[in-house]
């Protein structure tokens, strides 16, 4: 009987991959477990074997996604801000067309700290907002004074030019 389940749960993993290829965007862990009718936990335990198998499983605040090469040009902008203005700074980002890979702060316990986003519309930042009142959590940047990195993905240099442009005009790069 144990040969059946390993069967079923490698199985399982490989759908799972199959779906995280498919998907134009994250996957849940809920939505995930439904349709393969397991608990969430099982899809949670099944990713992190996943990883360790050597899949590029990443979670971010929306779900799964799989890494990997994607279209468009990567850049990093460096910016500062206070938390009332974080829905300003990625609103600016989405509506130029590109997408908020990540946050990154530079802790002087822990050194680079890397929060994943994968923030590409409003609704992503809107969804992303929410949660984080909900769980009454601070933004990565709190840690160092509103300093921060966003990895950008755009989907060409005037993207980036546009959103890099409109950041500066907000105030929000790091001079």
């Amino acid at each position: 009987m144990g040969g059946g389940l390993a069967m079923n749960a490698a199985e399982r993993r490989g759908r799972i991959l199959e779906y995280l290829r498919s998907s134009d965007g994250p996957l849940a862990a809920a939505a995930l477990a439904q349709k393969l009718s397991v608990s969430r936990q099982i899809i949670v335990g099944d990713v992190a074997l996943l990883r360790a198998g050597g899949e590029e499983v990443t979670a971010t605040p929306r779900g799964y996604v799989l890494d990997g090469p994607r279209p468009g040009i990567v850049r990093t902008v460096a910016c500062v801000h206070s938390g009332a203005d974080m829905e300003r700074e990625l609103t600016l980002v989405v509506d130029q067309g590109c997408t908020v890979e990540n946050v990154i702060v530079e802790h002087p316990v822990y050194g680079q700290i890397t929060g994943p986003l994968a923030l590409s519309s409003r609704y992503d930042v809107g969804e992303f907002l929410r949660r984080v009142r909900e769980c009454g959590a601070q933004p990565l940047s709190a840690l160092t004074d509103g300093v921060h990195l966003h990895t950008l993905r755009c989907p060409d240099e005037g993207g980036f030019e546009r959103a890099r442009a409109a950041l500066d005009q907000a105030g929000f790069l790091v001079k």
